[in-house]
């Protein structure tokens, strides 16, 4: 939903908030999940909770957790305050196993002095605290939300970054509805911004309203073209149809590395544990066909398919499912499956079978699955008893890659 791009005039230099300065192959990545996220219906979480989930995005390897919206409620002031003091002190591991900073803590303010010093309030404790200032852009937020005219929003863009800057080293400033905004006011405001102090620019495509509107295509795009954070959220959770998601992002630079010549600091074998986690917590479940998270990511049943895993898995599966802590491939057997999985899924159990008995092997199984949804153990060694009672058990040797259930 969100693409970024760093105001660091010299990338040798060190950011205000002490991270080093983003060179061209590197991509910040800042998460909202305990603020966007959130915001998802039913998906509130209380103060333990969101401490529990910045944790892991500390160790997931994000750079900034954007923990709240702390004039929102004095409870959501007091959890951003307690990850501030917590996850935002605590040294952590690298992707690589080594030493390195906390990552920058985050808090959401709208452009007004109150917000901006209540988001203060929360991330000051931080070693990398950062003030999010958002303020609306588009001409119909401007007529029916705020009221404003263009050159009061200006005015407003000016006074509350500076407020912020004057506060904290590190500001953040969003127009929001971006891309409903006409393009010479936006950049109007965006250059306010940096004027104002701001060291990073958010172009947030609030509605959804760019074109391909999907969130993680638009935010590769930024990045193509020269953004170097992205906000995301775990499971791509959020507002409406929700933010383009941290899994897919990090692992389509990862995948297309060659392509985008763009790396991160995440550790992606946290990925699917960190996408667990936000589901349970926050009641929202991840539909099986998400991509990389998904219980059906790494799961195959179609006999074609099958058939080209088991020979060479990258025939079908462009990452390894340990890469992302999801732990193997899975080959379903059921009623599309073909016989070279039913052989392998057998040798697996222990089982030598000859081709003249696999035929036969073959023809009861699909006799099964073409009336039920898929096969157990128990039902194929009860086939193998009655059709193959001379089949002679071995040790099985197949990898532990891949799971044939």
């Amino acid at each position: 939903m969100i693409t970024s791009s760093n105001n660091v005039p010299n990338e040798d230099a060190n950011s205000p908030n002490g991270l080093p300065a983003t060179a061209t192959e590197l991509v910040r990545i800042f998460d909202t999940t305990l603020r966007d996220g959130e915001q998802s219906p039913g998906a509130t979480l209380n103060a333990d909770e969101k401490l529990e989930i910045a944790e892991q995005l500390a160790r997931l390897g994000v750079d900034v957790i954007e923990a709240g919206f702390p004039a929102s409620s004095a409870g959501d002031l007091s959890a951003v305050q307690q990850i501030a003091v917590s996850v935002g002190r605590a040294p952590r591991t690298d992707n690589n196993g080594c030493p390195t900073a906390p990552p920058g803590i985050a808090a959401m303010a709208r452009a007004n002095r109150a917000d901006i010093d209540q988001a203060w309030r929360g991330v000051r404790d931080a070693k990398r605290p950062r003030i999010h200032v958002v303020l609306a852009t588009s001409d119909i937020h401007l007529q029916y939300k705020l009221r404003k005219t263009r050159a009061e929003v200006v005015d407003m863009t000016r006074r509350a970054v500076a407020h912020a800057r004057r506060l904290c080293d590190d500001v953040e400033f969003s127009p929001e509805d971006a891309t409903r905004t006409e393009r010479e006011f936006l950049l109007e405001v965006l250059n306010t911004a940096v004027e104002g102090g701001a060291t990073t620019l958010n172009v947030p495509d609030t509605v959804g309203y760019a074109v391909p509107e999907l969130a993680t295509a638009n935010t590769l795009a930024g990045l193509v073209n020269g953004g170097r954070q992205v906000e995301v959220t775990i499971n791509g959770i959020g507002e409406r149809a929700g933010n383009a998601c941290l899994a897919e992002t990090v692992m389509a630079l990862h995948t297309r590395n060659s392509m985008f010549n763009l790396d991160t600091n995440i550790t992606k074998a946290e990925i699917c544990r960190t996408s667990k986690l936000v589901s349970k917590l926050t009641g929202i479940p991840v539909q099986p066909n998400k991509a990389i998270v998904g219980s059906n990511a790494f799961a195959h049943e179609a006999g074609i398919h099958q058939d080209g895993i088991l020979k060479n898995r990258r025939t079908y599966e462009i990452m390894n499912a340990a890469d992302v802590g999801f732990g193997e491939t899975r080959l379903v057997l059921g009623k599309h499956s073909g016989r070279n999985v039913l052989r392998w899924k057998l040798e697996a159990l222990g089982y030598q079978i000859s081709a003249s008995d696999l035929d036969g092997l073959f023809r009861r199984f699909k006799d099964v699955v073409d009336t039920q949804k898929g096969i157990s153990d128990a039902q194929l060694h009860e086939i193998c008893a009655e059709l193959s009672p001379s089949a002679k058990s071995m040790s099985s040797s197949r990898p532990s890659a891949v799971r044939v259930a």
